[in-house]
């Protein structure tokens, strides 16, 4: 009969090379409503951690082909398992040899024979921690986009940045503030509900990153911080899927009898440096530089010419031949010391 239990049951990995010892952990656990697997020796266990998911491993020091300390080394250096709670259990007595095992990344550490109780407290603290750094993690996952959440995963936090070339691209509704002077609040929250979700399923389809939304509009970086290959291009492309996009959504609204919506995108390539800005309790994911300034003069200036996408040569000679543009010639954008060659998309070819 199991014992009661205020901890949910979870799926642990008992790795020891005595089978007596295997068998009497995992009867305990399993008394207390988890589900047990078993390896004889470290690097079976590594093998089935690639294949099977857990919650906990409970683990010998002394085995043979890899003991403990080898297996712990290993879970430091995967992502993917690095979080892993373990709770070593070995006859070693030496303090030196439990410090080394914290040190490793060990949540605790139990002197055989093993305590029932104690294996208990010991097992339930461990996986209320578990429970806890997952919330944590899917807390990370729903406020940031999935390549920032594999960054922060991969590399840690740290503020600062790192120099990258990349292609930014800014994007907002045209008269916005007249619409919202003009549609109640509930019907502009849903308007913007919709139109992010649009957009972010364009941008995403592409690889770019959403790392701003201010009112309307939005800063999306290709590039960064995972890199990946034709950013200029995904970025054009991503931003003629918008219009797509938009041209759906204008004729559900005619259908409706409301206004069309129109929007504005500037797109520029370049260098930028990307990274975390802010303080150690507040952060966001951002890039700065002249390519960051540029697309945003460019998505002012599509107010200007009427027209819906704009580029800079940068961007324009990445894409080549893969799209339709049109050369507007130099201009002189606020805030720029010279004139800037401007591209508008027509379209893909």
């Amino acid at each position: 009969m199991a014992e009661a239990n205020d901890t949910p049951a979870a799926r642990l990995l008992v790795v020891d090379d005595n089978k007596v010892n295997r068998l009497l952990l995992t009867r305990g656990l399993e008394q207390q409503g988890h589900r047990v697997a078993c390896a004889e020796n470290g690097r079976i266990a590594l093998d089935m951690l690639q294949t099977d998911e857990f919650d906990l491993m409970l683990l010998d020091i002394e085995m043979p082909e890899m003991n403990g300390f080898q297996v712990l080394e290993r879970l430091g250096t995967d992502p993917r398992l690095r979080d892993l709670p373990v709770v070593v259990t070995s006859s070693l007595e030496d303090m030196a040899d439990v410090v080394r095992c914290i040190e490793l990344g060990a949540e605790d550490y139990l002197h055989k024979p093993v305590n029932s109780v104690l294996l208990k407290a010991r097992v339930d603290a461990s996986l209320e921690k578990k429970r806890l750094r997952d919330m944590q993690k899917e807390m990370v996952r729903r406020f940031a986009t999935s390549e920032v959440a594999q960054d922060l995963q991969q590399s840690g936090f740290a503020l600062g940045g790192r120099r990258v070339q990349g292609t930014v691209m800014f994007a907002d509704i045209r008269g916005f503030t007249s619409l919202v002077e003009s549609t109640p609040a509930e019907e502009t929250i849903e308007l913007l509900n919709t139109w992010y979700a649009l957009m972010f399923e364009a941008i995403n389809k592409h690889g770019g990153v959403v790392n701003q939304m201010i009112g309307d509009g939005l800063m999306c970086i290709f590039g960064a911080p995972l890199p990946v290959d034709d950013h200029a291009a995904r970025a054009v492309h991503a931003a003629l899927d918008m219009t797509a996009m938009l041209q759906v959504l204008n004729h559900e609204r005619a259908g409706a009898g409301k206004s069309l919506l129109r929007i504005g995108v500037g797109i520029a390539t370049g260098e930028m440096v990307a990274g975390y800005t802010g303080t150690q309790s507040r952060a966001t994911y951002t890039c700065i530089g002249n390519t960051v300034n540029l697309a945003a003069r460019l998505e002012s200036h599509t107010k200007e010419v009427g027209r819906m996408i704009l580029i800079d040569p940068d961007t324009c000679a990445a894409v080549g031949e893969r799209c339709d543009t049109e050369a507007l010639g130099a201009v002189q954008l606020r805030g720029k010391a010279a004139p800037v060659e401007v591209f508008a998309v027509r379209g893909a070819r």
